[in-house]
């Protein structure tokens, strides 16, 4: 077939006249644009979005939402009732076995527009399929969904649409480009992105928050045609640098503005947002309000209800109550699901509209539906208020008998460090003889907090390597003899423990400083860096380097192998264990804690706490 067929066979599907599925439609758009050799394959990056920092801490969070901003509400203002209000009860889901079951799954959630749900579940899959193509097509495909539907939600992103003219959107888009071509861990792919900014404003054409925000209304022709100049634009240009990446997005703009009556403004920001988020799962464009965000994830303060969202089968699954907040005043618990806000069902939003919902100005009151296991719905009025995220929960003695101390860190922050050392001399004046570091769950955060944390208890050797494409992000970190810490360690890791953490298991593992106990970590190999951008308060969040462990380890793919592999079939409930009872209700805490007894009985590991 020649190209002009191939062009032609492809914009029959932009009417959109048959009962084609979003996916089949956009596969067969890249089908066709791969007949006409436009480089178009889905990145090979990880998919650990567990999001800049993994999938909690970073919105980047995809389809996890960290509340940096919690329902503070002290107890006389938290107010329980029982029914009144109808409410969707949703099960929790089972695992998926196979593909098929997989894909299944993933488009109910597409048909049904869940593009928050569908990008977690598709995350989720290809951490077991990495190679798989169809999942890696179907992630890419709810990614941009999910980020027209998420930046649509958003009031600074909103605003930027309105004051942003043509010529400062390009000057946008420029400096992103000029960032990523600069500081990216690799040579920037310019044809993909110029392909995924072309897919990016065909699908938010279709997205109706789009379409409201921006006053389109196009008739099913009108769309078709549209698309198909969008896409012959495309297979005109050759997209070899960010220069013409630049022109193929002012040429887009021109005629979406003759043919839709489109902002310029509105389709660069298109191309603008699919550029930082095709280059890799933890590469993102940043509005206003995520950078803002995202530094006060940082610093460990913010104002909301103080818990960590997922969005699991039309709810919105709690994953972590953080100590001290009014969702933990309120009786909000780990597990919990929160079934409606404000009288709204939760199956009736989409996860941002959920989201949006939830957050708010301090001292303004939320009402949220909430669902625990085996008990009676319940109706929560919780307070927003200002919440400090501790950096270190449940520092104890644990074991008496051995002087065994437990410390639980849920993210590497500025703080986490000086915080640690008040800890350990207040457990070293309490007994303590040997220590457990609970990095369990915990996404990451700062990998300078993550040296410095363990060149607390390294004497000498290497810590970790980064490389980047640039020089200037080559950079060897070793540690210092002064101020050291010699009690025994232990390490507790999952699944879930990502990023900076496992910076700080592998540089304990690799100098043979301590026993890693649990299952292999997440497997985030990357840094990434936070870039302002000069226009609308915006940033951009770039993978700068991969990290490799003190032996040269690559962690992308692979994760952290623990020396004691302990299986769970359900993760404990952290914050809510009993820590005297600890031994008995959390299995990997139990290996940890026989693990920290056989170091204290072998003679040559006798434990001292000398500085």
């Amino acid at each position: 077939m020649d190209q002009t067929g191939t062009a032609e066979h492809t914009f029959q599907y932009g009417r959109r006249d048959s009962p084609q599925t979003d996916y089949e439609h956009h596969m067969q758009i890249r089908h066709n644009l791969e007949l006409q050799n436009l480089e178009i394959h889905p990145s090979k990056e990880s998919t650990e979005s567990r999001g800049n920092w993994s999938r909690r801490m970073a919105a980047t969070l995809v389809a996890v939402f960290f509340f940096a901003g919690s329902l503070l509400v002290s107890p006389a203002t938290a107010q329980v009732s029982r029914g009144g209000e109808p409410v969707t009860i949703v099960p929790k889901a089972l695992p998926a076995n196979s593909i098929s079951s997989v894909l299944d799954r993933g488009r109910q959630l597409e048909t049904n527009r869940r593009w928050g749900e569908a990008l977690s579940h598709y995350e989720d899959a290809l951490r077991e399929h990495r190679d798989n193509e169809t999942l890696q097509q179907h992630h890419d495909l709810a990614k941009l969904h999910y980020s027209v539907e998420r930046r649509y939600h958003d009031h600074s992103f909103l605003q930027s649409i309105s004051t942003l003219n043509r010529d400062q959107a390009l000057s946008l888009y420029a400096e992103l480009l000029q960032k990523t071509n600069s500081h990216y861990v690799a040579n920037p792919p310019w044809r993909k992105l110029s392909v995924r900014g072309a897919s990016a404003i065909d699908l938010a054409l279709t997205d109706p928050g789009f379409l409201a925000a921006n006053n389109v209304q196009l008739s099913s022709d009108q769309l078709a045609q549209l698309r198909k100049e969008i896409y012959q634009l495309l297979g005109q240009r050759s997209l070899q640098s960010s220069r013409d990446l630049i022109t193929f997005a002012t040429e887009v703009s021109r005629l979406a503005e003759v043919r839709a009556g489109l902002t310029p403004t509105a389709t660069v920001l298109e191309f603008v947002t699919a550029a930082a988020e095709g280059l890799d799962d933890y590469s993102s464009f940043l509005t206003a309000d995520q950078l803002r965000e995202t530094y006060s994830q940082i610093e460990g303060n913010f104002v909301g209800l103080g818990v960590e969202l997922k969005a699991e089968n039309g709810a919105l699954l709690i994953v972590r109550v953080i100590p001290g907040s009014p969702a933990e005043r309120a009786g909000i618990l780990d597990q919990d699901r929160i079934v409606a806000v404000d009288g709204k069902s939760t199956a009736e939003l989409s996860t941002d509209e959920a989201a949006s919902m939830l957050t708010g100005v301090e001292g303004s009151f939320v009402r949220v539906t909430v669902y625990s296991p085996s008990k009676e719905p319940r109706v929560l009025n919780i307070r927003r208020e200002h919440v400090n995220v501790p950096s270190l929960e449940n520092p104890k003695i644990v074991d008496t008998d051995f002087g065994i101390a437990y410390v639980r860190v849920p993210a590497f922050q500025k703080t986490t460090s000086r915080d640690l050392e008040t800890a350990l001399w207040d457990l070293h004046r309490q007994g303590m003889r040997s220590l457990i570091l609970d990095l369990r769950g915990n996404p990451g955060g700062l990998l300078t907090a993550s040296v410095e944390l363990a060149d607390k208890f390294l004497t000498e050797g290497n810590i970790v390597s980064t490389r980047g494409r640039s020089p200037q992000e080559d950079f060897n970190y070793t540690a210092h003899y002064g101020g050291t810490w010699r009690v025994p360690l232990v390490v507790l890791i999952d699944g879930d423990s990502a990023s900076a953490s496992e910076i700080f298991a592998a540089a304990i593992k690799d100098n043979n400083r301590g026993t890693i106990v649990g299952s292999t970590s997440f497997g985030k190999g990357s840094v990434q860096g936070i870039f302002p951008l000069g226009f609308a308060g915006a940033g951009i969040r770039l993978t700068t380097a991969k990290f490799y462990s003190p032996n040269g380890t690559p962690i992308s793919y692979r994760g952290v192998e623990p020396h004691e592999k302990v299986q769970v079939v359900a993760k404990p409930v952290l914050e809510r264990i009993d820590l005297a009872n600890q031994e008995k209700s959390d299995l990997v805490l139990q290996a940890g804690i026989q693990a920290a007894r056989s170091r204290l009985a072998t003679p040559v590991a006798r434990p001292s706490t000398v500085r």
